[in-house]
């Protein structure tokens, strides 16, 4: 069922548990990630990107999940949400497709403009019901529209982001504590190491739920530490894009015959349910519908 963002963050936030958010582009790791949810009857937020909009469509994009989690998820709760918001008009464009959370990410320019551009989606969102989250600090690596390439990662400022919650009332704030975006990490096997005393710090002073982007190929042990200091929402989207692609390359290779897309494409969303269902574990959100 499709329910707001709020319902299942809320109880996550207070119970020390994390919400897995995942981002999909299509039908197919729609079903997976849903799929896994039902199986671990756990809450779920399924996301998309502005450059997934472009490739589906908002519409399309939009109906594949709301129809998805009317149907097959009826007991376990589904939210909607934009990740990487980099301009009001994609905030404004999901908000009125149903979207009960959008995200603006001006994370890119200097504190004050920052600021201003993400209260202004802030108070738009909130006169509609809607969640925001903002982002301070910027993260290493490269997804979509986001790229930093700087080794030194601009890290939140535990001060900063208690000022910039206070001044554009966020409902989440999504921080760079040492995480990474993107793919270089995943195939350069480079482990990220957390900065779990600023995360805690940052906790502390903000008391709203935190956003940790980037996390794919994180370990159980750091991804505890981040849940026990005030994550409580969980970004996965490079390895959902790999489990899809590798299985869909070794199906085409292994048999060159098949041209049922039923029969090439059924492995890579059980693959990516079967990575769903291990990050839910992980995130501790199981069995919490």
């Amino acid at each position: 069922m499709l329910v707001h963002i709020n319902d299942i963050v809320s109880k996550a936030y207070r119970d020390g548990y994390a919400i897995g958010a995942f981002n999909t582009s299509n039908l197919e790791i729609s079903l997976g990630i849903i799929q896994a949810a039902v199986a671990l009857h756990s809450p779920v937020i399924v996301q998309v990107s502005e450059t997934s909009i472009k490739y589906a469509g908002i519409k399309p994009i939009t109906h594949i999940v709301q129809t998805i989690a009317k149907n097959e998820a009826v007991n376990v709760p589904v939210a909607l949400h934009l990740d990487h918001g980099k301009s009001f008009r994609s905030v404004a464009e999901c908000i009125h497709a149903g979207f009960s959370s959008i995200m603006i990410d001006q994370s890119d320019l200097p504190f004050d403009e920052n600021v201003a551009l993400t209260r202004q989606a802030v108070d738009y969102a909130h006169k509609r019901g809607v969640w925001a989250q903002g982002e301070l600090g910027q993260l290493k690596g490269k997804e979509d529209f986001v790229d930093v390439v700087d080794d030194q990662a601009l890290m939140t400022d535990p001060g900063d982001a208690k000022n910039f919650v206070m001044q554009t009332k966020v409902d989440s704030l999504a921080i760079a504590i040492g995480n990474i975006h993107g793919i270089i990490k995943m195939r350069q096997k480079i482990k990220p190491k957390l900065d779990i005393d600023r995360l805690k710090a940052i906790s502390d002073l903000v008391k709203i739920p935190l956003v940790l982007h980037g996390a794919s190929g994180l370990d159980q042990n750091q991804i505890q530490q981040a849940v026990q200091n005030g994550i409580a929402i969980i970004n996965i989207d490079t390895e959902i894009r790999l489990a899809f692609t590798e299985t869909l390359r070794d199906i085409l290779e292994r048999d060159q015959k098949l041209y049922d897309p039923r029969e090439v494409l059924g492995p890579s969303i059980k693959a990516v349910q079967a990575l769903v269902e291990k990050k839910i574990k992980m995130f501790g959100s199981a069995n919490r519908a």
